[in-house]
């Protein structure tokens, strides 16, 4: 299975990467989510440390069963050959009705067929009230093209 754009990245590929994964993970699709990784794919999500596909999908299960109307921004931070970097943003509510805004870093690892093979994620979440939400269009689905990305917004 190949999943392009292939390494080594370009400026324009890794963008296209980065916003191909931000789209899936806007589906809120475990599966479909799951897909875009090895088999074997390496995580480390907070302190969260797994491997493969079926963990990977079980953790996105449990993630969006908590994180409610999830919506996610990725922004391109740096690439080189088979690797790269993205900030990103997403706010989502629990179970309470209690908004978050959380904050991260990601680095990927892909494989010559375009699949990552490692991923490495930080993230702070930010209590913040519902009239404070940046993130808005309907979900789940990708952010519509009338909708900026982080840019220069401010943490």
């Amino acid at each position: 299975m190949s999943r392009p754009p292939l390494p080594p990245f370009t400026r324009e590929t890794a963008a296209q990467k980065a916003r191909m994964a931000e789209d899936a993970w806007n589906s809120r699709d475990p599966v479909r989510v799951s897909l875009a990784y090895t088999e074997d794919s390496r995580w480390r999500n907070r302190s969260e440390v797994f491997q493969g596909r079926e963990a990977i999908v079980a953790f996105l299960t449990r993630k969006w069963e908590k994180e409610q109307d999830y919506r996610l921004i990725k922004d391109l931070w740096a690439f080189d050959g088979n690797r790269i970097a993205v900030r990103f943003q997403y706010e989502w509510h629990d179970g309470s009705g209690q908004w978050y805004r959380s904050y991260g870093n990601e680095q990927w690892e892909f494989d010559e067929h375009g699949l990552m093979k490692r991923r490495e994620a930080s993230i702070n979440d930010i209590a913040i009230t519902e009239k404070d939400r940046r993130f808005h269009w309907p979900a789940p689905g990708p952010r519509p093209a009338d909708v900026p990305g982080l840019g220069s917004e401010p943490f």
